[in-house]
């Protein structure tokens, strides 16, 4: 299937209808911590305005972010968790998703975006990497939490989740130019 042939997707706030998708989504993923249905319902009801599913023209989701400004830095967006339909979709959709979320956040005067990632997740590092720099944004990495922060999880190790910090780029330093010289006191 070519890119032209590809459903064409529209982003939208969620609503709690779209939950038991969503939760599909991530069920069928396999690397993402799947939470209760319930816990979907909830969010879509309480964080619809700083979240979004990816739709088809069927109204059918295929992608979605959970978001939210962060209660002690109302600058900054943490993007949570997210998944794409790995059938056809469009290309770019996950960073169209975290755009259309950015902007909004914008808005309201979020400039900084966070998400976490495990470390061996190649591919979502380099889309957010592609985002922050589509968005003119530095990128800051950290451990956030290590695998010891995560104890109940004795079926399988948890991976550290490594904190991705995109904030405004810094200015260049200015380098001085002839103009700025100071006048020769011969």
């Amino acid at each position: 299937m070519s890119d032209l042939d590809a459903p064409r997707t529209s982003l939208r706030p969620p609503c709690v209808a779209d939950a038991p998708a969503v939760w599909r989504l991530v069920r069928d993923s396999d690397i993402l911590d799947t939470n209760s249905l319930y816990y979907y319902n909830l969010w879509f009801r309480d964080f619809a305005d700083t979240s979004v599913v990816a739709t088809t023209e069927d109204d059918r989701v295929v992608g979605f972010v959970t978001a939210y400004v962060r209660p002690s830095r109302p600058d900054t967006l943490m993007a949570w968790q997210s998944a794409v339909d790995p059938g056809p979709h469009a290309p770019g959709l996950a960073v169209r998703m975290l755009h259309a979320l950015a902007d909004r956040a914008a808005a309201r005067g979020a400039t900084r975006v966070e998400t976490t990632i495990n470390p061996g997740n190649r591919a979502v590092a380099l889309m957010l990497r592609r985002f922050a720099r589509e968005r003119g944004l530095d990128v800051h990495t950290e451990v956030l939490f290590s695998s010891e922060d995560f104890p109940g999880e004795e079926e399988h190790t948890h991976p550290p989740e490594v904190l991705y910090r995109m904030t405004p780029a810094a200015p260049s330093p200015r380098r001085p130019t002839t103009a700025d010289a100071a006048p020769s006191t011969r």
